[in-house]
């Protein structure tokens, strides 16, 4: 599970590095700068993530049909992924552009309203091939293929830096567009990103994208693709929503508060992409498992992934607890950040683990075909527990920011609980494979 996991985990931290770089060099221009382009950040991905959820489907559909020799099945429902991305991506497109105007209607603090709205704008650029990106990317972790993967986000990672410098603060020749050529910059990235997975990747790909299949786009499988994405959407977009909505409640404590908020989440989501990136080894690995009818391995790859998830946050729970203002300084010399930023980090620590576990929960589920429950699971969990509960403590106690932050922990801690349970009962017996093709054939 660990060498399956460490590509898929370095994956997912070369992607979250990209915000992480963004939000690192325009530090120099102030607070205020840092906290838009974390807003902006937030907005991107929480208007981007149901889209997310949905493409994962891919997980159960194509690694089950893959362990059990279906190749053809496997086939259409990477190419169907790809037709979804698309469509995807051009809704998405439409949400990102009033982004100023939400912002405005959240009742963001004002002077980073206008920085926010420019970055969105330039980021959304990059819409199309992120959600492309992520298609390919469940296929090729499906079959198990990673090595592409890994070598596109680190490249481009070097190209975000690169146009970051350049168009930041002007150099070689280039305007100085401040955040905005920070969103330039990601959006080039994110291209890049794109066209070279397929370039790396090609000779694994090709033989099931070519040639289409005209049953890849037929009502009947895409609806029953659906049924199985709609859920994994909402549920991420349940929690995501959750941790969003904190950051407007921190807008509105002030732009210090917003910005220390999102340097303790920043250091929080590097960390997640490590259990984030077991959950969809697991998904993978569990769900080949149940193709080939082995229950017994789908039951020992789920356990792997829960001890490598879990084992990992309880080491990074101990460093933010026992290092915040440290850490915090890593980001900003602004003396008020940096103190709420302190405040959280331990936080942060606490939740950590019930992340982590939650995280791998939910993937071993995806990788069995269970994506209904879970869903339900998490809007109780969140919105049932973590959002009241933190509304609450942030609002009418002296506890402010903190108060806020206890509430994304009671959440997390009530979402790995109640994941933890399902993975238990859905384990208990025999799964049988899933197929969206049935009318296809």
């Amino acid at each position: 599970m660990a060498r399956f996991a460490a590509p898929i985990v370095a994956i997912n931290v070369g992607q979250q590095a990209m915000g992480l770089v963004d939000m690192l060099m325009v530090g120099r221009l102030g607070g205020s700068a840092i906290a838009s382009v974390a807003l902006g950040n937030f907005y991107f991905f929480n208007v981007s993530v149901f889209g997310i959820g949905v493409l994962m489907a891919l997980d159960p559909i194509v690694s089950q049909a893959l362990g059990a020799g279906a190749h053809e099945d496997a086939a259409r429902g990477m190419q169907r992924g790809l037709f979804m991305a698309v469509l995807i991506a051009l809704a998405v497109l439409v949400v990102l552009m009033p982004g100023e105007w939400m912002l405005r209607v959240l009742r963001q603090p004002d002077d980073v309203i206008g920085s926010t709205g420019v970055y969105i704008r330039h980021r959304a650029i990059g819409a199309l091939p992120f959600f492309v990106f992520n298609a390919m990317r469940q296929s090729l972790q499906s079959l198990r293929t990673t090595r592409p993967i890994v070598l596109a986000v680190l490249l481009a990672n070097v190209v975000n830096a690169v146009a970051n410098w350049v168009l930041i603060d002007g150099h070689l020749g280039a305007p100085a567009l401040g955040v905005g050529g920070s969103g330039y910059a990601t959006a080039l990235a994110v291209w890049s990103m794109c066209g070279m997975v397929w370039l790396f990747s090609a000779p694994v790909l090709r033989p099931y994208l070519r040639p289409w299949r005209p049953e890849s786009t037929a009502w009947a499988p895409l609806r029953r693709t659906l049924r199985i994405g709609l859920p994994i959407g909402t549920q991420f977009f349940f929690e995501s929503f959750a941790f969003g909505l904190t950051a407007l409640f921190m807008g509105w404590m002030g732009t210090a508060s917003l910005a220390g908020h999102e340097i303790a989440l920043n250091m929080a989501a590097m960390t997640f992409m490590v259990p984030l990136g077991i959950s969809g080894a697991a998904a993978a690995v569990v769900g080949r498992a149940i193709g080939r009818g082995d229950m017994r391995a789908a039951r020992r790859d789920a356990l792997a992934a829960i001890v490598c998830g879990v084992g990992f946050m309880c080491l990074t729970a101990v460093v933010f607890i026992v290092a915040p203002e440290w850490l915090a300084r890593r980001y900003t010399s602004d003396l008020t950040t940096v103190r709420i930023a302190a405040a959280l980090i331990p936080l942060a620590g606490m939740f950590q683990v019930f992340d982590g576990l939650q995280a791998v929960t939910s993937g071993v589920l995806r990788g069995t075909g269970d994506t209904r429950i879970p869903a339900i699971l998490h809007m109780v969990a969140f919105w049932g527990a973590g959002v009241p509960l933190g509304a609450y403590l942030g609002f009418q106690t002296p506890l402010r920011e903190r108060g806020l932050w206890f509430g994304l922990v009671a959440g997390l801690a009530t979402a790995a609980l109640l994941q933890s349970w399902r993975v238990a009962i859905r384990l208990r017996s025999d799964i049988a494979r899933i197929s969206v093709e049935r009318e296809a054939r």
